[in-house]
């Protein structure tokens, strides 16, 4: 119930059994990484690096052993040892962005076939909620600029774009990343300053500009402040007309969902480019963390692969 008397709207993964805590987390991700498993042919799921995506460390009531059992205990349901590389990233609505950066280090640098970046979080907690509210966050009746708190899962395999085997559908052609001061709490007026850092670095590391870009997805999950920071990017890095840049989210389907954003997001432009309905075929992905990291990814899906 909100301060309002009213019941909290709540976007909530159905499963078979009523898990809580860990254990939900573990039944939600658990799923999602056996689906890329399919995908990787010969390759044993012990030469591949999970790289798990969860609630940042400053998270109002963030469970208790995520980061000391959470991986484990994902293992542990597969029947599977994940490659010595594997790495956690407490880094929330960010993760995905920076776990794709260390992927392709990975990938390039070292030689790993491939890497699984996965995300699993929920806002269903009630010190979470609580905190949220407190501070004007929730969607609720007494509140119309909140979020409404969801859960989910999603894992992308991630290899080199010459890797046999994977009907490749997507190339990460850039990631940039930046810093903004004015996050989500502060008074400080907000310029978008890190976001455009983020883009910036991104297309310079792809080698393309805004021009390049049929449509945004990002992480948005209905609060003005994340809209606002994403016009005011592409308005100062924009330098073509464009009659339409669509801006996906996936919050409007699943609600926020904290660190599961990232891979979410990027299996949205997955199927829209396999599926044939994204509206073009340059992506730009972005994401924003509550304590002003940002990340962006140049994406494109593969010729023929789209609208």
């Amino acid at each position: 119930m909100d301060r309002g008397g009213e019941w909290i709207i709540g976007s909530q993964a159905p499963l078979e059994e009523p898990w809580r805590g860990l254990s939900k987390l573990v039944h939600m991700a658990a799923p999602a990484i056996h689906e890329c498993f399919a995908q990787v042919g010969p390759v044993r799921p012990n030469d591949i690096p999970l790289l798990l995506c969860i609630a940042e460390e400053s998270r109002p009531g963030r469970l208790a052993g995520l980061d000391e059992e959470l991986f484990s205990r994902i293992e542990s349901e597969l029947g599977q040892r994940f490659h010595t590389r594997s790495a956690l990233f407490p880094y929330g609505r960010v993760s995905g962005g920076l776990a794709m950066l260390h992927a392709r280090e990975l990938v390039y640098r070292h030689g790993i076939p491939y890497c699984i970046v996965a995300g699993v979080d929920s806002m269903l907690v009630s010190a979470t909620l609580a905190d949220y509210e407190k501070r004007n966050r929730l969607l609720t009746s007494q509140n119309s600029n909140g979020f409404i708190p969801g859960e989910a899962a999603a894992a992308i395999l991630v290899g080199a774009a010459e890797t046999p085997h994977v009907p490749a559908a997507l190339i990460c052609a850039g990631i940039g990343t930046g810093q903004e001061k004015a996050t989500v709490d502060s008074e400080e007026p907000l310029r978008a300053d890190g976001l455009v850092e983020a883009f910036t670095n991104a297309f310079r590391d792809a080698g393309q500009t805004m021009a390049d870009v049929d449509y945004r997805i990002t992480d948005s999950n209905g609060e003005q402040y994340w809209f606002k920071e994403a016009a005011l990017a592409v308005t100062r890095t924009l330098r073509v007309r464009k009659e339409q840049l669509e801006i996906w989210h996936a919050a409007d389907c699943v609600g926020e969902v904290g660190a599961a954003a990232g891979p979410c997001a990027l299996a949205v432009a997955l199927a829209a480019s396999r599926k044939r309905y994204a509206p073009g075929r340059g992506v730009l992905c972005h994401l924003s963390g509550e304590d002003g990291h940002r990340v962006a990814l140049i994406l494109a899906a593969e010729r023929g692969n789209y609208n």
